[in-house]
């Protein structure tokens, strides 16, 4: 028999042990194979490989499936992979068919009459997971079949081939399954697909913050859910070198602060998740916590792993209080200003000795601090600004400390957020025995260009580290200059962001129009499956209400991004809109922005704007000016797959909406090389 040590014999196939794509699947080898043995013994191939007592019903559903396969693939050849487990979703797909040219997707609902969207819609994210993330499914058909098995009348069956490769989901019942197979393998026409070149294709995930967060919480690292190549390589690299630096500051009982920096949808929350997730025992010395000041991505994020968590307990047959699950996950994932007002009644070290500040460039400015703590907490003689009350309460540990902040340029977006310079102001100030990890790549103008890292070179105990930077955007896995492209147009380069879009829609569309009901068809024809979309404005477009578009009227974060498509307060409904508050640190699939006319463009430049009573009034203030172009920023970069821009036209009878204020805008975004819907 060939093969070695690292070689076994599986389902009549010789595979690689230590394949990483094959070991996602508890049963993998040969069609051939699968029909050679019975049911009973693929059964026992997957239980052996199972993560979860087996029960009696999963036992009974598994064994209905092998039937209904055996049937349907009689006489053919190629390669069959079941309960293959994909963690960026969470879920594990039924059935993986390499038969022919085609890779068939199977997702089986036992004993079922109907097919639910929902259901539809699961099997369709299992095969665009494939088709984005999998190397060797780039370029190959994907076709989604939906097996209700006790469903009546014939099997629902494409009609032809895809432009882009991946197939509409065809449904049919336990008797159909062949007839669906041989409809797609009718239309497709091309070489089979060559099996261990697929197998040993890199499967490269790019999770979405929410995704991320579910997969790290369950035990998943950072490797495991990430793509492998070129600046995301550098993410792993940041997530060692943020674990080097807690083990060192414990083995010399140090106290450490570590800025993570980086472009939007670089991956900086996903480093804090991930080393706040290798620690979340509290009886355990590296206990951490993950801090943000960011309330909607908190209660986003706990609403999510809460959810997460009860639904696992279920299908593992086990009993689980929400209350009980919300309360495990509050500990792990916390807002920050209950972490500070525990700080203030408590004068005792934190159970903490490692804390992760989220979006640290939106702490408060020593002003902006004490005025709350003067009139909100009752405290006159407070005088701290939030980053050094929060240095100060981990260095209340006798032994060691580490504070990671992780801090997007360009991204303070309200009053009183102090940026990087107040972090660095504090630790020269109060803290002068603490080392300062940074990365020396801090020139970009969102960290004060050069200054920033000229100002660290002058503070002793200071080690630059050039992993501790994100230059890459990872949100939009179609394309990484997305981010780029936003700061070029934000920054007035318009033949530089020409230059780059052309780039970036190559796999990323981006377009322009001017009707909001155009907006909205284009979002529901891109989107498949449960691919979130949503409208995003600035929070001073006052101005949208006639398009029943109000910013005024409050969005529930959690519902808005975690509701499913029958949920009128879902983002799918595309009434109620996010601004940058609500959106900044998560993502959606597809965005439409709504561009009003409070950022508006002119011959001298950018113009800023806010709507005061009845009338527009020119903002003054420079750090207001900043705050509303990273709004801007903000809204632009959260889109994982493509964006259209909405900029209306006006009304020359309201003198509130002027065509005059919306012209200049459009006519620049179009000049920047944004396509015309």
């Amino acid at each position: 028999m060939p093969g070695g040590p690292d070689r076994v014999v599986f389902g009549h196939s010789i595979l690689s042990r230590y394949n990483p794509l094959v070991q996602r699947a508890w049963y993998y080898g040969t069609i051939a194979g699968f029909l050679a043995v019975g049911p009973e013994a693929v059964l026992g191939q997957m239980a052996s490989r199972s993560d979860f007592d087996i029960t009696g019903a999963q036992r009974d559903a598994w064994i209905e499936q092998a039937r209904i396969l055996r049937g349907a693939l009689h006489g053919r050849s190629g390669a069959i992979y079941l309960e293959f487990t994909i963690p960026r979703i969470g879920s594990r797909v039924d059935a993986l068919l390499l038969i022919g040219p085609v890779l068939f997707v199977v997702e089986f609902k036992v004993g079922e009459t109907r097919f639910t969207r929902q259901d539809l819609d699961q099997v369709v994210d299992y095969a665009l997971d494939l088709h984005h993330f999998h190397e060797g499914s780039h370029q190959i058909c994907i076709a989604p079949v939906l097996v209700s098995t006790q469903a009546r009348g014939g099997p629902v069956l494409p009609d032809e081939r895809p432009v882009d490769g991946l197939f509409a989901p065809s449904r049919t019942n336990s008797h159909g399954l062949a007839a669906a197979l041989d409809r797609v393998l009718e239309i497709v026409s091309g070489p089979e697909i060559a099996v261990p070149k697929w197998e040993e294709s890199g499967y490269k995930p790019t999770p979405t913050i929410i995704e991320a967060t579910l997969a790290l919480y369950r035990g998943h690292s950072v490797a495991d859910i990430t793509r492998k190549e070129a600046g995301v390589e550098n993410l792993s690299a940041t997530s060692n070198t943020v674990a080097e630096i807690i083990a060192s500051a414990r083995s010399r009982s140090e106290k450490a602060v570590c800025f993570v920096t980086g472009v939007p949808g670089a991956g900086k929350t996903l480093v804090g998740l991930d080393a706040a997730t290798r620690h979340m025992n509290a009886r355990d010395e590296l206990y951490s916590v993950f801090l943000s000041g960011n309330g909607p991505l908190v209660n986003v994020l706990q609403e999510a792993l809460t959810r997460d968590r009860v639904e696992r307990a279920r299908r593992a047959g086990l009993r689980a209080r929400k209350g009980e699950a919300r309360s495990e996950v509050k500990a792990f994932i916390q807002n920050v200003h209950h972490f500070r007002d525990d700080c203030i009644r408590d004068p005792k070290p934190p159970v903490e000795h490692v804390a992760i500040f989220d979006e640290a460039q939106r702490a408060w400015t020593l002003k902006e601090t004490v005025d709350f703590m003067r009139r909100k907490k009752g405290m006159p003689d407070f005088h701290q600004s939030e980053p050094e009350f929060l240095l100060s309460c981990m260095d209340r540990h006798p032994d060691w400390a580490v504070v990671i902040c992780l801090v997007g340029g360009g991204q303070e977006i309200n009053r009183g957020e102090a940026g990087i310079s107040e972090w660095f102001a504090a630790l020269e100030r109060s803290f002068p025995a603490w080392w300062i990890y940074a990365s020396d790549r801090l020139t970009d103008s969102e960290y004060e260009g050069g200054r920033a890292v000229e100002r660290l070179r002058a503070i002793p105990r200071v080690a630059f580290k050039s992993d501790l930077h994100l230059a890459t955007s990872i949100r939009s896995f179609r394309s990484e200059k997305v981010s780029r492209f936003v700061k070029e147009v934000l920054d007035l380069e318009r033949e530089n962001a020409r230059e780059t879009l052309r780039a970036v829609t190559e796999r990323y569309p981006v377009v322009l129009t001017r009707d909001l009901e155009v907006a909205r068809r284009w979002l529901r024809a891109k989107a498949r499956g449960t691919e979130r979309y949503g409208i995003v404005v600035s929070s001073q477009a006052e101005r949208l209400k006639p398009y029943a578009l109000d910013v005024k009227s409050p969005v529930d974060p959690v519902h808005w991004f975690l509701s499913d498509k029958d949920d009128v307060r879902s983002s799918y409904y595309l009434e109620d809109v996010a601004t940058e508050f609500h959106i900044q640190g998560l993502e959606l699939d597809w965005t439409c922005v709504v561009w009003d006319a409070d950022l508006r463009h002119s011959a001298s430049g950018w113009e800023h704007w806010s709507f005061r009573g009845n009338r527009w009034e020119r903002m003054r203030s420079e750090e207001r000016r900043s705050y509303q172009k990273n709004a801007y920023r903000v809204l632009l970069t959260r889109a994982r797959q493509g964006m259209i821009i909405v900029v209306p036209r006006g009304d020359a009878e309201d003198p509130t909406r002027r065509p005059q204020f919306y012209d200049p805008t459009f006519a620049y975004l179009k000049g920047a090389g944004l396509s015309v819907l």
